[in-house]
């Protein structure tokens, strides 16, 4: 085994100097390196059915790749994948790289039309998906042109061939391909949120920048690790969390593939005693909205939780702490930078921001016209790091709006407070100008949510009678609770308590749930529409 082909760490530099060869696959380095440093015995994943090791993992990442050229995929054709978090997934994407094929894993809960629009996007040769989720496939393949094989994990559907069938024939040795570190290495398609899905084009060396900088610099994982991550493997997010981190590192890793809902995280959480979990805000408030919902294990391991998806309410991270005993590490990534870039550190948490910059990373904040803004001063977002990916696929206007050479433009609104840490204000395309002063949704939505009668609540801009912007609140609330006028306006009194009184909402509607995408990310313009 070619060692030069491995990355290499400088821990003594400041960031960490991350020495990657030009000739580079991903999946030698993720997968291979482990059975070359001794850790073949040691468990790599745990799903819902199984375990594996690394060894058993290197065999199937070799044998899905051999089942992808069986079927007479080439380097750089694209696959699509479906599926669920199991053990399927990290063995196909990984195969899939270690042959030169490129990866495209995509939202589960998506429509048909979706997937439909995205398979023509991409052009993916194949498609895999799990068995649960091949009705919406199939309904999504007709008028095809690109599509010649359509594989499913799991049990048998709709005739078609089984990944575990092509991998059982094929070989369980493969070499790695000639690829490059600045190659096309996998896809991620944005979550939609203001649109049709855009496809995020990240090249081999993106992932081991990522697990070394936020996963290993930031939150200490080690081989020692156990994490579980709520958020799913397909998003930036849960990619990183439950694949390529505790992957390089050469740590555990628990995989669920039933939706993530207070229960069934406790029940991973109790079953298997992580040391590391990661969510999205959205789901460590609905664990606390149940004051039953506690850890059964006395000798329970956890040492940290993770955020991100969309800014923590600074009332969820302190109730969460007071209640599990564990802070929770907010931080912001995207799917273009494919991982976190502003975080808290573990032991130096300050809830209601972001954080500071991920060293390895730098930011700056500007305002529309590209000039630097003062501290204390809302600005555009902007993030310079060494995991942005190359481009959109076919959206060149999409690509120049956001990658300006080695910036990337995030399009969410920050500011920097006294202490050097971001504080999240909103979207660009959320934010609201009141009296023409700006207001953060964000703001407004904090201070609604630490009302007892509130679980969620998201802000958007209405025009008054006089066509003036000013915010208006969807709110949902605490079991038990009922929405009326006099709570309307006790909520209204709560916030200007809390707040300028200008940033109140003047009108609070009361719904049962908030439209959101599948990371947790509340659709704002489906409010505003």
């Amino acid at each position: 085994m070619n060692l030069s082909r491995f990355t290499e760490v400088d821990w003594g530099a400041s960031p960490p100097e991350i020495r990657v060869p030009r000739a580079y696959n991903a999946a030698a380095d993720f997968i291979d390196r482990h059975i070359a440093e001794g850790r073949g015995e040691r468990v790599a994943f745990i799903d819902d059915r199984e375990q594996v090791t690394y060894g058993e993992l290197a065999r199937r990442v070799n044998r899905a790749g051999n089942a992808l050229k069986a079927l007479g995929l080439q380097p750089e054709d694209r696959i699509m994948m479906v599926m669920l978090d199991t053990i399927d997934f990290p063995a196909l994407f990984f195969g899939a790289i270690k042959a030169g094929i490129v990866p495209v894993p995509v939202n589960t809960l998506l429509t048909a039309d979706d997937y439909a629009y995205m398979l023509r996007d991409s052009r993916a040769r194949a498609v895999f998906v799990s068995d649960a989720l091949y009705p919406v496939i199939e309904s999504a393949l007709e008028d095809q042109p690109f599509v010649r094989d359509v594989v499913v994990s799991g049990e048998a559907a709709g005739g078609r061939p089984r990944l575990a069938d092509l991998m059982a024939r094929a070989d369980a040795d493969l070499a790695p391909a000639e690829t490059l570190a600045d190659e096309t290495c996998f896809w991620l398609y944005s979550s939609g949120s203001t649109g049709r899905p855009k496809g995020a084009v990240h090249i081999h060396s993106d992932m081991v920048n990522t697990a070394v900088l936020y996963g290993q610099q930031i939150l200490g994982l080690s081989q020692n690790d156990t994490v579980f991550s709520a958020a799913k493997l397909f998003f930036a997010y849960g990619l990183g969390n439950a694949m390529t981190f505790p992957l390089y590192v050469g740590g555990k890793a628990v995989l669920m593939a039933e939706r993530p809902t207070p229960e069934s995280v406790l029940k991973r959480l109790n079953d298997h005693n992580p040391t590391v979990f990661y969510a999205v805000p959205t789901l460590y408030a609905g664990m606390l909205a149940d004051p039953a919902l506690k850890p059964a294990r006395e000798d329970a391991d956890l040492r940290l939780c993770v955020s991100a998806g969309e800014a923590l309410p600074r009332d969820v991270g302190e109730r969460w702490r007071q209640r599990f005993g564990v802070d929770i590490i907010d931080g912001i990534g995207s799917t273009e930078m494919l991982h976190i870039f502003l975080s808290n550190r573990p032991g130096e948490v300050r809830y209601g921001t972001t954080g500071k910059p991920v060293p390895g990373y730098e930011a700056k904040l500007t305002t529309e016209d590209g000039q630097a803004v003062p501290q204390g001063e809302i600005g555009d977002l902007w993030i310079s790091g060494p995991s942005s990916a190359v481009a959109y696929w076919n959206n060149r206007a999409r690509s120049l709006e956001t990658f300006h050479g080695p910036w990337t433009r995030t399009g969410d609104k920050y500011l920097i407070d006294e202490n050097g840490c971001y504080v999240y204000q909103g979207r660009s395309d959320d934010m609201l100008k009141v009296g023409g002063i700006w207001v953060s949704p964000f703001e407004v939505e904090s201070a609604l949510g630490e009302h007892e009668a509130v679980l969620e609540a998201a802000v958007v801009g209405r025009a008054d009678h006089d066509g003036l912007v000013k915010p208006e609140a969807f709110v949902t609330l605490a079991e038990g609770r009922t929405g009326d006028d006099a709570l309307a306006g006790e909520l209204q009194g709560f916030v200007k308590d809390r707040l300028a009184k200008y940033k109140y909402p003047r009108w609070i509607n009361f719904v049962d749930e908030l439209p959101k995408t599948a990371t947790g990310k509340t659709q704002r313009f489906k409010l505003r529409d």
